[in-house]
């Protein structure tokens, strides 16, 4: 055998690229929770758009309500009957809200009536008040307090919504009638 002096060449076989790692995964189309998440957001940020719309649209009518009571009482102050008379109806109009026959009641019904927004006697006497005063050619009434009760009456009244009632208030008294006949 032939002794071996120095390195034989070997064969070093197929030439090998290092370890690659494969490319960075696309950011399209995004994994389903991000979907979700998106949704999420477009429906948050279309009922934020709906409520503050409607919030001002509200508050715009409600300044509207409570302007018209300025007006009234700056262009009435020295005719009160014609201020009660303008106030009355406004609480009329406000009070249809509530009950669908609150044009065509008087007395007590219209006092209930007016009870359903707020049973406060400091609110609610002033403007029972109005139903007489706009009738009287002399009324006498307190106009400041008058004016502040319907304001106050007409920010309550607009500010919670109506409960409906089976029946109006001329309804239930007749039914109280009948059922005490």
């Amino acid at each position: 055998m032939m002794a071996m002096s120095g390195h034989a060449p070997v064969d070093a076989g197929p030439v090998l690229r290092d370890i690659h790692l494969p490319r960075d995964p696309s950011w399209w189309p995004p994994a389903p929770g991000w979907w979700m998440l998106a949704l999420l957001l477009v429906a948050l940020g279309s009922i934020s758009v709906w409520w503050w719309f409607r919030r001002n649209r509200r508050r715009a009518i409600e300044h509207a309500v409570l302007a018209e009571v300025d007006l009234l009482a700056a262009q009435w102050s020295d005719q009160p009957q014609q201020l009660a008379a303008g106030l009355h109806q406004l609480l009329r109009r406000g009070a249809l809200r509530y009950d669908a026959e609150a044009a065509r009641v008087h007395g007590q019904d219209w006092r209930r009536i007016l009870a359903v927004v707020s049973d406060d006697q400091a609110i609610l006497d002033p403007l029972t008040l109005l139903e007489s005063a706009m009738y009287r050619p002399d009324p006498s009434f307190d106009k400041e307090a008058t004016v502040a009760a319907t304001q106050k009456w007409l920010r309550m009244a607009w500010r919670h919504p109506p409960i409906r009632k089976a029946s109006s208030a001329t309804q239930r008294s007749s039914q109280v009638e009948s059922s005490h006949a």
